[in-house]
């Protein structure tokens, strides 16, 4: 005899309780990047790297910006301060009174996304009383709120919708408490944008196995807590992810097709082919690979066969000195103004020198203070070297902030724009000349293919930040300065780094070169790299 609901007792019945959603979820779902994968993964308790200093450091400064703004309410309720059964209850009462600042109010409504019940509550920092109804507002480090920041905007919109559902109006206002100080107002679209987002992550949670249609990618995977779990499986199996050059939209297209894997890749494109594949673009639109197609394939050609491929000579000017230049810097989103904290400058080659730096100092006019030894160190370096001495960096940063110092502080005796001239970007030239059996042409790896090494292997940019804020904060003078000493000798290694890839670049070129005049004089026919003319 079947058994049915009604041989059931009433107190054995398994009622499946709602789901539980926040809007707190966007940020996992969409930072560091878009990837449902990550969802599932928490879903289903797989373990996660813990968060690095930096964004420990970052958490933690989030906190204070917060707590600084809610020194403005002395007289705010903090909600978070009762039992959590009667927070929501709590906050509804004190929004219908319409006389306090609400902090850490609760927020609830129950919807249902796809096809289930969902419980849906938000926390949001500040709800303050308006003129019609209360305004909601959350502290961000972010100074402000575009397509990199989506999860910020969708979780102000989760918040209105909640609002919305509990007092039966939408909110006077919903804004954001910046980095930077200011109060950034955001429009309030009815809740569907944060709805479809909440769906999209509970239906990635809800499916039984993990998802097969998210595939690692260089800007993708960076930064993920997962990454050490999906990338060396991906170099495993030789994933057409691990290109650098290639989009998201390439990778997607390729895997949709079951070009999953560099040598099926190889197998069944050249250049002219792959040029043709239409792959979706950021905007939804589908475009060709056009004109990249055949630096994708050597590229790929070059992770398949673990060796350096030259493409063109490195165009690297001939002296017989050069400089390595490189910054050390905050952010906007921690310093109240952006800050460069190094200037680190050591010459190499024919007239080596020692390595010096302009370091900002921790006073009122320490900021000025880097930017002037940097002048000045720069100047003798000019002189003693000669005035067309390159300066050599890796990416734009460089320049990118000393413009900004020659406007914020000027450029007396014109040592700045002396060495804005003589910039001359590594990176850029590397990319164009080599083709590497690597997916990142960071200084960090692409420095490993030089034989360098460096000993301090738990250092990095984000290593440094974390180490300054650590510095600036502390009141002992002695641990200040072992600190800063720490961030110089990591400074100095990057200038080292810069040197020796420059130095492997232009032996790349008299490798092939040698090989060249070999191969004429065995009649060999090789095609030699057509230089490109400097821009």
């Amino acid at each position: 005899m079947a058994v049915t609901d009604a041989d059931i007792p009433v107190g054995d019945l398994q009622v499946e309780p709602p789901l539980r959603l926040h809007p707190s979820d966007f940020y996992g779902f969409l930072r560091p990047s878009t990837c449902g994968l990550r969802v599932w993964l928490r879903a289903h308790g797989v373990e996660e790297a813990p968060p690095g200093v930096y964004a420990e450091m970052l958490m933690r400064l989030g906190i204070e910006h917060e707590r600084r703004h809610l020194r403005r309410f002395p007289d705010a309720i903090d909600i978070a301060e009762l039992p959590r059964d009667v927070q929501a209850r709590a906050t509804a009462q004190l929004v219908d009174a319409g006389e306090r600042v609400v902090y850490q109010g609760r927020l609830e409504a129950t919807t249902t996304l796809a096809g289930r019940e969902v419980e849906i509550s938000g926390l949001p920092d500040f709800m303050l009383p308006a003129r019609d109804g209360y305004a909601i507002r959350d502290s961000k480090l972010n100074r402000r709120v575009g397509s990199g920041q989506e999860h910020v905007r969708l979780q102000l919109e989760a918040y209105g919708w909640l609002y919305e559902r509990t007092f039966g109006e939408p909110p006077a206002a919903l804004q954001v408490h910046a980095g930077s100080g200011e109060i950034l107002t955001l429009d309030y679209g009815g809740g569907d944008d944060a709805l479809a987002a909440f769906e999209r992550i509970l239906r990635y949670r809800l499916l039984a196995e993990e998802p097969r249609d998210e595939h690692v990618g260089v800007s993708k995977c960076g930064g993920c807590g997962f990454r050490s779990r999906c990338w060396p499986a991906a170099v495993e199996r030789q994933d057409v992810g691990l290109i650098p050059f290639a989009d998201r939209g390439l990778i997607d297209r390729l895997h949709e097709e079951g070009t999953s894997t560099l040598p099926l890749l190889l197998d069944r494109y050249d250049a002219a082919k792959l040029a043709e594949l239409e792959r979706p673009t950021w905007d939804g639109t589908l475009r060709p690979v056009g004109p990249r197609s055949e630096r994708l394939l050597t590229n790929a050609r070059a992770l398949l066969e673990q060796r350096a491929i030259l493409i063109e000579p490195p165009d690297i000017p001939d002296h017989s000195t050069y400089v390595m230049f490189d910054l050390e810097g905050m952010p906007p989103t921690i310093d109240e103004t952006e800050k460069i904290y190094i200037w680190g400058l050591q010459p190499f080659g024919r007239m080596p020198g020692p390595f010096r730096a302009g370091v900002a100092g921790f006073g009122p006019r320490g900021d000025r203070e880097g930017w002037e030894v940097f002048l000045a160190e720069a100047a003798k370096l000019l002189d003693e070297l000669g005035a067309d001495v390159p300066f050599v960096h890796w990416a734009s940063y460089e320049r990118a902030k000393i413009n900004l110092y020659l406007e914020r502080y000027g450029d007396r005796g014109g040592v700045a724009e002396r060495v804005l001239e003589n910039l001359l970007d590594l990176l850029p030239i590397t990319r164009e000349a080599v083709a590497v059996p690597l997916s990142s042409y960071s200084l960090k790896e692409v420095e490993t293919l030089t034989g360098y090494r460096r000993k301090l292997e738990e250092s990095g940019g984000e290593w440094s930040m974390a180490r300054y804020i650590e510095a600036t904060e502390s009141e002992d003078e002695d641990k200040r300065a072992a600190i800063m000493g720490e961030i110089l000798a990591y400074n100095r290694e990057d200038l080292e780094a810069t040197w020796a890839v420059m130095e492997w670049l232009r032996g790349l070129h008299r490798h092939e070169q040698s090989r060249e005049r070999l191969s004429v004089l065995r009649g060999d026919k090789l095609r030699k790299p057509t230089p490109r003319r400097r821009r």
